[in-house]
């Protein structure tokens, strides 16, 4: 197949969360798989100084200019290309300075650039029209999150055009829906859509444009990153106002749980940590890694003393807040804590004021540093993540590869990744960490204590270990999937180019 996957990020070129490791790790996933994938981004200059640039990465004018209809007027671009390392992708970086060209990727001073919808419904339309232009003639265009998701509506309501087929199909995906795009009425005007498309069936939310709507509407197929987010998405308690929409769509939405680059998540090959370990001698490994953990953060260097971890955003979507009200009751026990991250102000107090106190227990870095994130999955005996809700996560997932045992709230992709250690499971041997489904400081800490308790069985905690690190967690079993997603969107689509008045229309 022939895939144009857009997106507003892709590392190493700009980040600001897991959409850009998705984008990057699916692209090459594909063409491992044979696929031809072009991976579309706009150009940001400032991001790439410390991303792409860094990395070594060249990137080439290609003489490629398209013009881009914004409401009335045109506003021109200049096309860049790149390659992935070690990779068959083609980036092609959408090159408009006054869009692009910015500290940071949507913000500024804490809040959205003003021009955030006329950034990016240029981008979609930049998409469309490079595609046309540069003769791609894609099976599909995958669209990612409220920033491209004016794709899927431009194919079903202005047709393909020349080299993007009738029977090119629109796959969108939502990675996280509390992010959705939504934009006074009059920012409709810059999409050069017919207003009768701003009605509540298509792309109108409580007199707001809602891009990520517009995508879940006119897409030929949906799809989430997990299936449980899948089903949770459908709730109001986690449809943020779209469940009725997703529930429409029910029988073309699908969850399909990213994967993980193993290239950079791997024990036995991972450069930042101290000693390298397979599941072979990850007793050993892990003793050398958590003691060498311990030193790092300060804490008393003490094999038998459990030793926690936290890897996150201070935020209450990450459950810090169940932490908090459970900490008396934890930190009663022999055990220890480190933390790095970084996020609302009171979390960062709270956890600093709390190492402050308890020094032998307790060690927190304010800030990220990748290379600590790994000696800290590898060092860790538990990784503790009790999210509100988790659209997948994978955190969870680098601490299994890791062998360390999980706790988790059973949301999202942390229900389908994580398989708690009850006695049913436990004498299976399918057990891979511990799991509690209230959100609640109590369920939290029987949890943890579940955990504490099998801790001291020595046998059976490097069973569960072994049973976490044995998952297959690589990028190849998602793009498997996914390229089942094309197949059925195609088959949709080819259905439809059978049947040309079956388009989207305002009702």
């Amino acid at each position: 197949m022939r895939i144009v996957i857009a997106s507003s990020e892709a590392v190493p070129f700009a980040k600001t969360g897991g959409l850009a490791d998705v984008a990057t790790a699916l692209a090459t996933a594909l063409t491992e798989l044979g696929h031809s994938v072009w991976l579309v981004l706009p150009h940001y200059p400032q991001a790439m100084s410390h991303g792409a640039k860094s990395n070594g990465i060249g990137v080439e004018p290609t003489g490629v200019h398209i013009e881009v209809p914004i409401g009335a007027r045109h506003v021109s671009a200049g096309v860049l290309r790149a390659r992935l390392p070690g990779s068959a992708v083609t980036v092609l970086l959408i090159d408009q300075p006054t869009y692009y060209d910015r500290p940071s990727l949507y913000t500024t001073g804490g809040s959205d650039y003003r021009d955030n919808c006329e950034r990016f419904v240029f981008l979609s339309r930049a998409v469309t029209i490079l595609a046309q232009q540069l003769r791609l003639r894609p099976d599909i265009i995958h669209a990612n999150d409220w920033q491209t998701a004016l794709i899927p509506a431009l194919l079903a309501i202005e047709g393909r055009g020349p080299n993007v087929t009738d029977t090119t199909a629109s796959v969108f995906t939502i990675h996280n829906m509390a992010f959705q795009g939504l934009f006074w009425h009059w920012d409709m005007l810059l999409t050069g859509l017919d207003w009768k498309y701003f009605n509540l069936h298509q792309m109108e939310f409580y007199n707001q444009l809602n891009l990520l709507k517009t995508g879940l509407v006119f897409a030929d197929m949906v799809t989430t990153v997990s299936p449980t987010y899948a089903r949770e998405i459908q709730t109001p308690e986690f449809g943020y106002g779209l469940d009725s929409v997703l529930r429409s769509r029910r029988n073309d939405l699908v969850g399909i749980l990213n994967g993980v680059d193993t290239k950079i998540w791997n024990s036995q090959t991972d450069p930042a940590l101290p000693a390298n370990f397979s599941i072979a001698d990850v007793d050993e490994g892990k003793r050398v890694c958590k003691r060498a953990l311990q030193s790092e953060f300060g804490l008393p260097t003490a094999a038998e003393v459990p030793l926690f971890a936290m890897v996150t955003r201070l935020t209450d979507q990450k459950g810090l807040d169940l932490v908090a009200q459970a900490a008396d009751r934890l930190f009663s026990k022999d055990v220890q804590l480190c933390v790095l991250g970084s996020g609302e102000a009171k979390y960062e107090s709270w956890l600093t004021e709390l190492a402050k106190n308890l020094p032998q227990k307790v060690a927190v870095r304010i800030g990220f540093d990748d290379a600590m994130a790994h000696r800290i999955e590898a060092g860790a005996d538990l990784f503790l993540m009790p999210s509100r809700f988790e659209p997948c996560g994978l955190n969870q997932m680098y601490s299994l590869i890791y062998g360390t045992v999980p706790i988790v709230r059973a949301t999202g992709g942390l229900a389908d990744s994580v398989v708690d250690a009850n006695p049913q499971n436990l004498a299976h041997g399918t057990a891979t960490g511990f799991a509690f489904t209230d959100y609640s400081a109590e369920a939290m800490m029987q949890a943890i204590e579940r955990a504490l308790g099998l801790f001291t069985d020595k046998l059976e905690w490097m069973r569960l270990v072994r049973a976490g690190m044995n998952q297959d967690w690589s990028w190849r079993n998602s793009a498997l999937q996914y390229v089942r997603i094309y197949e059925r969107a195609l088959a949709k689509r080819r259905a439809a180019a059978a049947a040309p008045d079956l388009s989207p229309v305002a009702t």
